[in-house]
């Protein structure tokens, strides 16, 4: 995965509801073997009209069109537990997702794939909406201090220490495995010594 340490571009607004992760990655675009394309199925039905780009959808307005963030409405990702969506948003650009809630089984595939999902107390989401307006504003992420900065001044957040190193390592579950490698193998000897049988 790609570490995660200080990332800055455009948040763009995504304040709905509840917008489900069907939406978020339609069901045609899960028929490929690989990943490939996702970027492109991301929020497909809300982005185009058959194959005309709507205007008025947030992420083809010219500022957008690049955002690196979403700063997204309550309980964002609910729905069904497709990592699709995460992948897809991963392939277009975005880096991180700041909002007050996401569905629990989306925030778990954010993390594991590097996507950063931020939850802020929804004075500070709205005030973020707020300043990006229907165009988006600049901002920057910085995951080794905690903070999100923008033109107007800074947002401290929390997040959990042991998924904050993971994405600043850019590590996934595999890596992190791995690297209890030597306490895995020493285990395995000590188990075979002692139970000889299970060989």
């Amino acid at each position: 995965m790609e570490p995660f340490v200080r990332v800055s571009g455009i948040a763009a607004p995504m304040p709905g509801a509840n917008i489900d992760t069907d939406v978020i990655m339609p069901k045609q675009f899960l028929k490929g073997i690989d990943r490939t394309g996702l970027d492109h199925g991301l929020f497909h039905d809300l982005r185009f009209d058959g194959p005309t780009e709507r205007p008025d959808f947030v992420l083809n307005r010219n500022g957008n069109r690049e955002a690196r963030f979403l700063i997204v409405g309550p309980n964002f990702g609910c729905g069904s537990s497709r990592e699709h969506a995460v992948w897809g948003m991963m392939q277009f650009g975005i880096r991180a997702l700041i909002g007050t809630s996401f569905a629990g089984i989306f925030q778990d595939n954010c993390g594991r794939n590097g996507l950063l999902a931020l939850s802020l107390p929804a004075d500070q989401v709205a005030a973020l909406l707020d300043k990006a307006g229907g165009d988006g504003l600049a901002m920057t992420v910085d995951l080794e201090r905690c903070r999100i900065e923008h033109e107007d001044g800074q947002i401290q957040f929390d997040i959990e220490p042991g998924l904050r190193r993971q994405l600043l390592d850019g590590q996934d579950a595999i890596g992190l495995t791995l690297g209890w490698r030597k306490e895995i193998a020493d285990f395995q000897k000590r188990l075979h010594h002692a139970q000889p049988w299970l060989r």
